[in-house]
Parts: C-alpha cells; sequence; structure tokens
C-alpha cells in the first residue's frame, strides 16, 4: 500500500524527511538556505528548522516510530 494512503507509513515518511533534512542542514547549511524562499524547495528548509527547534520531540517520535515497528 502506499505511504500516502496508510497513516503509519505517512508518519513515517514524514519522519524520516525531518531527520534527513536537519542532518543535512547541520552538515551542509548553505544547501538549503539558498533555497529558504523560493517555492517548494523551501519546504526542505522549513523541515531542517523543526527539527532542529523540536529535535527533542522528534527524537522521541522516531523511537516511538521504531518500537511500533517492532511489534507489528
Amino acid at each position: 500500500m502506499s505511504a500516502l494512503f496508510n497513516f503509519k507509513s505517512l508518519l513515517q515518511v514524514i519522519l524520516l524527511l525531518l531527520c534527513s533534512c536537519t542532518y543535512v542542514h547541520a552538515q551542509w547549511p548553505s544547501l538549503l538556505d539558498r533555497y529558504k524562499g523560493h517555492g517548494v524547495l523551501s519546504a526542505f528548509w522549513k523541515m531542517a528548522r523543526v527539527g532542529e527547534r523540536a529535535s527533542p520531540y522528534v527524537s522521541l517520535a522516531c523511537i516511538l516510530m521504531a518500537l511500533s515497528q517492532l511489534n507489528s
């Protein structure tokens, strides 16, 4: 089933994007900063901001998602 139609899979994809964008922004800040206000690509910059500012909550959500994967 597609990740768009399964809520659990959609949450996994969003968490993966948050973590990936945060990592890329930490390693190469200029890569995402140049797209800060440019349409669709600014969504990646915004995900990096959310990942940086809500990092304890994002990491807790990743742990909970991993535990739920082990149970299923």
